[in-house]
């Protein structure tokens, strides 16, 4: 009758099968373990401390290499694919694979983004290839938020301002790898000039919660990390769902142009750290997550020393601080891609809804804020809503931190009356243009803000303001470009960092920023295909990056045409 078909065994035949003598899947090198275990030492293996486990060992080593990889996977009791997915996504993580050869031992990275590349980044980086051998691995990085100080490499985690062949060389032949951190206001002296006070006030009840709600409200304080909502509206939506609720603090400040957040952090870090204590204490917050950019090695020092200090010396209980490290991804900027990050994941953002106050991070209600939202906290309260509400300028209400960079003669962080415009900034705060530079167009909100002509340079600069005219202000980042500068060229360099930094979740922003990259590249536009192109990302993308990349092209062709025709 023919062969008979096998018969597959029944379970009491599966069950007397000898028992694999090694876990499925490669097999873990055991000194690897060891190392890796030495490393992590108490630390918990919690599936959200994988990114911070993946740093000790890219510090240890230099790199990730693949047999470490697949040690920490064991020792987390992680699937292998679940690290490597997480740690081949950030831009900081080097890893290598069996075979492969690790990096060089040293890195320096030279910043290749707008107001670096106004400044000559890419003659510097040609110049420190041609200096170095095999032992020094030279390569392009996205904005390090030093814009003031243009251009900048950073050797190791060592930023060097206003760089040179000659500087860089130097740091790398004297080993010179650490950021350096300059005087700031230290605990003890943040608390001899009344530190602590308010938040003291409010943990005893000295100083009633709703009133510091309703003081928030009317200083008319919005979110400025570039989103601008109502600071006071949100700590009572995310006060009125139900416990245990969590803060998230957004430090990652990844948008080319802005660096204000970290001048803030390197000069008074408790003021910061105590309006963040304040939200919390008035939402009910039990948990506090600080997210900081992995560039700002200079900021993570001063705040794991300045955390230290007030945890071992609180004026009043705390709840609990975290402070978490990112791994080089702009779209961690969003706040519910940074929320992953901390969860240990790629920083990929959520669809919406629910939105982040209902279900944020690990799935609890969220208090989301930018670090410098929660600067301004005290100053409010102490000095009155009314304070803060009466600054402004050209009919608009409060103070902006301008992150100001470019053509201009002192480029830097500046406190302003929200509503100032360019030509007023440039004047006022900023010395005027360079020497033998005129106006000639602008980009108010950084690299996603668009970009507007010399001709409207006396629009006011605050929220609300700017979308008449295809342009937002964000974060306040100011960059400007004189007549030596192609506004064509700086929405060139804008959408390489955009088609960069896509996390590749959706489709529209994954292959519109690319597709785009190459549509900027001809020397005639293709105007209608490019705004079709723009549509659909500004329609259809996820979240703000391929909803707002399409601005600086938008803007050329409105403003612009002459230089692409």
């Amino acid at each position: 009758m023919g062969d008979s078909k096998p018969v597959p065994a029944g379970p009491a035949q599966r069950g007397t099968r000898r028992a694999r003598a090694t876990p499925k899947g490669r097999p873990v090198d055991p000194q690897a373990l060891v190392e890796v275990q030495a490393l992590l030492g108490d630390a918990p293996r919690r599936r959200d401390l994988l990114i911070e486990h993946l740093h000790k060992i890219q510090d240890r080593y230099g790199c990730l290499p693949a047999a470490h990889l697949l040690a920490l996977a064991r020792e987390m009791n992680l699937a292998a694919a679940e690290v490597y997915e997480v740690a081949t996504f950030y831009h900081h993580f080097d890893v290598v694979k069996e075979g492969e050869t690790a990096p060089a031992a040293v890195t320096v990275r030279v910043c290749d983004s707008i107001t670096c590349a106004l400044a000559g980044s890419e003659r510097l980086l040609d110049s420190l290839k041609a200096c170095f051998g095999p032992q020094v691995r030279v390569i392009p990085a996205p904005c390090v938020g030093r814009c003031e100080q243009a251009p900048v490499a950073v050797v190791g985690q060592n930023p060097i301002a206003h760089a040179s062949a000659d500087a860089v060389t130097s740091a790398v032949r004297s080993g010179e790898v650490r950021c350096a951190v300059a005087p700031y206001i230290d605990y003890d002296q943040y608390r001899a000039g009344g530190g602590y006070a308010l938040f003291a006030q409010c943990v005893s009840g000295a100083r009633e919660i709703e009133s510091i709600l309703q003081a928030m409200e009317s200083s008319g304080l919005r979110g400025l990390g570039g989103a601008g909502f109502p600071a006071g509206r949100k700590w009572r939506l995310v006060r009125a769902e139900p416990a245990p609720k969590l803060m998230a603090v957004n430090i990652d400040e990844g948008e080319p142009g802005t660096f204000k957040d970290r001048f803030y952090l390197e000069r008074d870090p408790h003021r910061f750290l105590e309006g963040m204590l304040i939200a919390a204490r008035c939402v009910g917050i039990d948990d506090c997550y600080i997210y900081l950019r992995d560039e700002y090695a200079g900021c993570r020092e001063i705040l794991e020393r300045e955390i230290g200090r007030l945890q071992a010396d609180p004026p009043c209980p705390l709840p609990r601080i975290h402070l978490r490290r990112g791994a080089g991804a702009y779209i961690c900027g969003e706040e519910s891609a940074m929320i992953e990050s901390i969860e240990g994941k790629r920083g990929m953002p959520r669809l919406r809804p629910p939105y982040v106050a209902q279900t944020g991070l690990f799935g609890r209600p969220t208090l989301e804020h930018n670090m410098e939202t929660l600067y301004w906290v005290r100053e409010i309260l102490e000095k009155g809503a009314e304070w803060f509400a009466l600054q402004g300028r050209h009919g608009r209400k409060g103070l902006r931190s301008f992150s100001i960079s470019g053509r201009v003669k002192k480029p830097g962080v500046y406190l302003a009356p929200a509503g100032i415009t360019v030509r007023e900034l440039i004047d006022e705060y900023c010395d005027g243009m360079q020497d033998g530079h005129e106006l000639y167009a602008y980009l108010p909100g950084g690299a996603s803000g668009g970009i507007l002509p010399a001709s409207l340079g006396d629009v006011p600069l605050d929220f609300d303001t700017l979308q008449a005219h295809g342009c937002f202000i964000g974060s306040a980042a100011v960059v400007i470009l004189s007549k030596a500068d192609k506004a064509r060229d700086a929405a060139s360099n804008v959408m390489r960092f955009f088609a960069e930094e896509s996390c590749g979740k959706c489709t529209p922003c994954r292959v519109g920023t690319a597709k785009a990259v190459n549509l900027l590249g001809d020397q005639v536009w293709d105007k209608d295909l490019i705004e079709e192109l723009s549509s659909v990302m500004a329609d259809a993308s996820i979240c703000g990056l391929g909803q707002a990349a399409p601005n600086p092209m938008r803007c050329v062709i409105k403003y612009f045409a002459d230089e692409i025709e």
